[in-house]
């Protein structure tokens, strides 16, 4: 290990190489000790056009000044590192000053949006906190700016260490109300599944987002939650205390109501309730079981021996779907593969919205059965097997339906949104089904059919994008480049951060190099990888200490790798749903 020089060393490093051409940087790198903390200098930029350059500052505990109550326990730490995030990235950008080519002036962190999720960007243990941040050294041209790096470096990032990682700036108070507001979420949502429950929406929750564009709650104008008195249950939080709301039961859910009276804005909700939301979010008390994944039609998608004959079979020309293959997807298919394909992750819940499903997908009226007699229809409709998904393999459904009264034959529950607020019609459905008999005919069998395990072949992800070079990178929330390669993420709806995405990136590099041997199955391939995250945390998935990771769930992992156009499935093991 490098000796720890002083900040003295560092200024005058800073002059020795100031003037010279930028790759001179690179003798700075290494760590240096300051009043408040240590700067460590791991990877210089070699342009001042490239990506930044990757700092740690790392504060000791004493100096901090964190209670061990705020960090200690998993949910605990993941919100208080959030927490720091969120104050190092105001410091952050309050000493960031654009100044000379390229990226020079930059200070960054990875900053959260209104999720609570584990990060990269900040850690803490009982010895310390350590902050992971992105500087653009500053350069004239391709030439050293000496003296702007010191300002950078021995002034602007002590700045933001007083300001957001040492004992005199961070708000405990504040810092205790987030890390409580994380816990109480964590914990309710995993009182869902004992309580017979796949979501819960608390009373006062504002649902609604300032815009398409904008992920924060609405101002003046939202309605609050207020849930029907026949679905209201209450809990009691370990730091909130009792709370109320609406609990959305096992079983198959119907959301319904006018066009514009909120039934997708309540639908969006729930499928962020995957995660814990900061105070102030609106949605705190809007929590859904951890695997629910949300469902939707995505035409043109890639699909790799997925067996999708529960909804599609006997197709023209005698073409099985048992191991159904295609670069072309069409709307039903590709429903169909993102079902079968969320069973396979281990999802125990469904999120499906009628307007961005496809229709022949979702049911066949009886006039339609009539005109084209099922021997000559492929495709069985979603509403006749929905209910087998929840008999044999617990998995529920949550559906918001506009115009497909049919639905109401199946459904366990009916909430209706008027004005959005939530009523519950669930009597009143089953009157108007018993007066209006929709007198179509079942089509889904006896049993749901069979569910497969495949299991992928590692030569098939080739991150190389030369005979050497590697490359793995997310453009954004939906776009993940990996080798040659570039996958849509797009009609994956419970991504909300790109950091999760560039970490989505290298658990498929990971799965690929270390756990992939042809015969693991997807399943236990992320098991693998959830074992490996949960010991070794986001540092497993990297040697370099990087700090734009952010934890992402299985399910979107796995949509990712069946989203991969050059995945080849080696092996599919047959199995009997029970």
């Amino acid at each position: 290990m490098a000796p720890i020089r002083s900040a003295e060393d560092l200024a005058a490093e800073l002059r020795r190489i100031d003037g010279r051409g930028y790759k001179a940087y690179k003798d700075i790198e290494g760590s240096y000790a300051f009043p408040t903390h240590t700067l460590h200098v791991d990877h210089a930029q070699g342009d001042p056009f490239a990506e930044p350059s990757r700092v740690r500052l790392e504060v000791p505990q004493a100096r901090a000044g964190l209670p061990a109550a705020l960090w200690r326990g998993r949910v605990r730490n993941r919100a208080l590192c959030d927490f720091l995030t969120r104050a190092a990235s105001e410091a952050c950008w309050r000493e960031s000053r654009r100044e000379g080519t390229g990226k020079s002036g930059l200070i960054l962190i990875d900053a959260p949006g209104q999720e609570v999720l584990e990060r990269s960007s900040v850690s803490v243990d009982d010895r310390r906190v350590e902050a992971r941040i992105a500087v653009g050294l500053p350069a004239a041209g391709r030439r050293i700016l000496g003296e702007s790096a010191t300002d950078i470096l021995c002034h602007r990032l002590p700045a933001v260490v007083e300001a957001a990682l040492a004992a005199e700036g961070i708000d405990l108070e504040a810092a205790a109300r987030h890390v409580e507001a994380a816990e109480d979420q964590s914990w309710l949502r995993g009182q869902l599944h004992a309580s017979g429950m796949v979501a819960f929406v608390g009373d006062g929750s504002v649902l609604p987002r300032a815009s398409g564009a904008d992920t924060r709650p609405m101002g003046s104008g939202a309605v609050p939650f207020e849930s029907p008195e026949s679905l209201r249950c209450e809990f009691a939080l370990p730091n909130r205390g009792r709370v109320a709301g609406m609990g959305i039961r096992e079983g198959i859910t119907l959301i319904v109501g006018g066009g514009y009276h909120g039934k997708s804005t309540l639908l969006s909700a729930i499928e962020l309730g995957v995660y814990d939301h900061c105070p102030g979010d609106g949605r705190e008390l809007v929590v859904a079981l951890g695997d629910a994944v949300k469902i939707r039609a995505e035409d043109g998608r890639s699909v790799r021996r997925v067996d999708i004959s529960p909804f599609i079979a006997n197709l023209p020309l005698g073409k099985g779907t048992g191991d159904f293959s295609t670069e072309d997807a069409s709307g039903s298919t590709s429903q169909a593969a993102n079902i079968v394909e969320a069973v396979e992750s281990g999802t125990s819940l469904l999120l499906i919205d009628e307007d961005t499903s496809a229709t022949n997908f979702m049911t066949r009226d009886r006039r339609m059965q009539a005109l084209v007699r099922k021997e000559k229809e492929p495709i069985t409709p979603f509403i006749d097997k929905a209910r087998q998904m929840f008999d044999e393999l617990g998995v529920s459904t949550v559906i918001v339906v506009g115009g497909v009264g049919d639905y109401l034959d199946v459904a366990d529950t009916v909430i209706m949104m008027d004005s959005y607020r939530p009523l519950d019609v669930t009597t009143e459905a089953e009157r108007v089904v018993s007066t209006y008999a929709s007198e179509r005919d079942r089509e889904g069998g006896e049993r749901f059919g069979s569910v497969s395990r495949r299991a992928p072949d590692p030569l098939s992800l080739d991150p190389r994008r030369g005979k050497r070079s590697e490359k793995v990178s997310a453009r954004d929330t939906s776009t993940l480049v990996f080798g040659r390669e570039t996958i849509d993420l797009s009609a994956v709806e419970q991504l909300v951060s790109a950091s999760q995405t560039r970490a989505i990136g290298a658990a498929l590099l990971m799965m690929s190099k270390k756990l992939m041997d042809g015969r693991r199955t997807v399943g236990e391939l992320l098991d693998l990888l959830d074992s490996t995250l949960d010991e070794g945390g986001l540092d497993a998935l990297s040697p370099l200490r990087l700090g734009n990771y952010a934890r992402p769930r299985r399910q979107e992992i796995a949509a990712a790798l069946n989203r991969s156009r050059a995945l080849r499935i080696g092996r599919v093991v047959r199995a009997e749903s029970s």
